[in-house]
């Protein structure tokens, strides 16, 4: 990004290509991954998180859904009553929770994690 100005940042996240949006959906790791992992990782559905920030705070669950497009993920257990009393879920961004356990069923994921350790 070339301007500094906060309404041209929040602009280019906004618009910016898929490729470019999947680079934002990286959360810290907890000290037992960082290790062997690096700081953080993308989050992609089933890992084990914990909400760090929001209301929701020390809620641990799985990621049940990601949506490149607003840049939130769906964590299990994290949900708000609308006034009929159906439960709906909140999104959450990822930089507000900690990956607790990844999901390794993916071999390139695996590579990805293991790159330059």
């Amino acid at each position: 990004m070339v301007s500094k100005q906060p309404r041209k940042q929040r602009k280019a996240r906004y618009e910016a290509p898929l490729h470019m949006k999947q680079k934002y959906m990286a959360a810290p790791l907890s000290k037992a991954l960082r290790g062997k992992y690096g700081r953080s990782a993308n989050v992609i559905v089933g890992d084990t998180v914990i909400v760090m920030r929001g209301d929701h705070a020390g809620t641990k669950g799985k990621v049940e859904a990601l949506s490149l497009k607003s840049g939130t993920i769906v964590v299990e257990g994290v949900s708000v009553s609308k006034v009929d009393g159906t439960e709906v879920p909140r999104p959450i961004y990822p930089s507000n929770v900690m990956i607790t356990s990844l999901e390794m069923n993916d071999k390139h994921r695996d590579s990805i994690l293991s790159r330059g350790r």
